[in-house]
């Protein structure tokens, strides 16, 4: 697991972070070189993300796209970054593969995006991968766990975002262990790489004969029943969770008709409370998902400066949506872009955005600090445990580190909220 950046690497991060700088005190020669950089003029700078706004995913994941923009509205009002707005195209592939495939190429061939920033989805981005980093743009911040985005020999210009999901299973194991010793202890998950990889994290901490049933989905399905079933009849005590929103509520909500109340132990992909709550309806949500315990490795509850944030952003740019983690979500990753930005100087290029970002001066706003490099393209691999406790959802004071299967407890150290939160260079 990544911790941040030791002396060496800083040093280092410090030579890049000079060099980038003197590039962005030198003016282009002429208006030709930097309209020769897609997505960017004089005055504007353009990405475009492909989201799940319509489709099974939807639900709680349309949020996100809408708190990115609503983030970079409020930054565009306070004059935008090193003198550019930000212009963000959102395309819908309704977590379909092949409608992800279509939108991406629009982008990039007939909008000209400087870069694909935050893309939404294990099946969905995998079909993109190679287009865009034979294209050369910037693959920035995808939004899953897969491990294969933090590839930089084969995808250098690729980096991942969330915690991988070996991780967040390692860590939901490792408190389910500590938490519930001797408990029985099963998996449901999406039978593609987020399943996998919540359960090859949970077999590395509780080893794979210690897990007592493993059921597995499609989201072509809209029925557990079998499922969960399944997982009643093995007496399971816990289960830990490898899916998104919808079929959380549904695993829950089926649960309940069984007259069935394990303990839910659900990735952050699909542990929304807000959304849950949606889901299943208001009385009957409380009581169900009481107890639930989820990880996180974003900002989060009343004490957080970045919480107070992003509420008022939403309030003011979003319509007054309602605010969820997705919100934190969606405005933490256009933080974390604009961040990008602003360390790739005042003329910046796909290149000189990669080099920030890889400069490891790029930290995001998350309980521990980011810290890509050129040979890490990781997203983050601390989370916080979080649980619901009277319909509140969370840090419940637990970290975790995860390297290799090896889980540690360590302290948070959330990064500070400064200049009203918009990044300078």
């Amino acid at each position: 697991m990544r911790t941040p950046a030791k002396t060496s690497r800083t040093a280092a991060a410090l030579a890049v972070a000079a060099a980038l700088g003197l590039a962005g005190c030198t003016a282009p020669e002429d208006e030709d070189e930097a309209a020769a950089t897609p997505g960017v003029t004089e005055d504007t700078v353009t990405i475009g993300t492909h989201q799940p706004l319509t489709g099974p995913a939807a639900a709680g994941y349309s949020a996100v796209s809408a708190a990115t923009s609503a983030y970079f509205a409020y930054v565009n009002d306070h004059g935008g970054v090193n003198g550019r707005t930000i212009e963000y195209l959102v395309k819908d592939d309704g977590y379909e593969p092949q409608r992800t495939n279509e939108v991406v190429t629009e982008l990039v061939e007939d909008d000209e995006v400087l870069a694909v920033v935050n893309g939404l989805g294990t099946p969905t981005h995998s079909v993109v991968l190679d287009y865009l980093a034979e294209e050369g743009v910037p693959d920035l911040f995808i939004s899953s766990g897969s491990r294969v985005w933090n590839q930089p020999a084969l995808y250098p210009n690729a980096f991942g975002y969330n915690a991988e999901y070996t991780t967040e299973g390692a860590a939901l194991a490792q408190y389910a262990v500590e938490q519930e010793p001797g408990a029985t202890v099963c998996v449901l998950g999406q039978n593609d790489d987020y399943g996998e990889g919540i359960l090859e994290g949970v077999e590395a901490v509780m080893g794979s004969n210690e897990i007592t049933e493993i059921q597995t989905y499609t989201t072509a399905s809209q029925d557990l029943t079998d499922q969960i079933g399944t997982l009643k009849a093995a007496g399971c005590e816990v289960n830990i969770l490898a899916t998104i929103n919808g079929y959380t509520a549904l695993a829950v909500g089926t649960a309940a008709q069984m007259d069935w109340a394990p303990k839910w132990y659900v990735s952050s992909s699909g542990a929304d409370y807000p959304t849950l709550v949606g889901h299943l309806g208001g009385e009957a949500a409380a009581p169900l998902l009481e107890g639930m315990v989820c990880v996180n490795f974003l900002p989060f509850g009343s004490g957080s400066e970045w919480t107070a944030l992003f509420e008022q952003i939403n309030d003011e740019y979003n319509d007054g949506a309602p605010f969820t983690a997705n919100t934190v979500l969606g405005m933490s990753v256009g933080y974390l872009f604009a961040e990008a930005l602003a360390k790739a100087g005042d003329a910046p290029t796909r290149e000189s955005l990669i080099a920030a970002v890889e400069s490891g001066a790029v930290v995001g706003n998350g309980i521990v600090p980011l810290a890509f490099s050129e040979t890490d393209h990781g997203g983050y691999g601390t989370v916080g445990i979080m649980t619901v406790e009277d319909g509140v959802q969370d840090y419940s004071g637990t970290t975790y580190e995860v390297e290799v299967g090896h889980v540690s407890a360590v302290e948070a150290a959330p990064v500070p909220l400064a200049n009203g939160g918009i990044p300078t260079g």
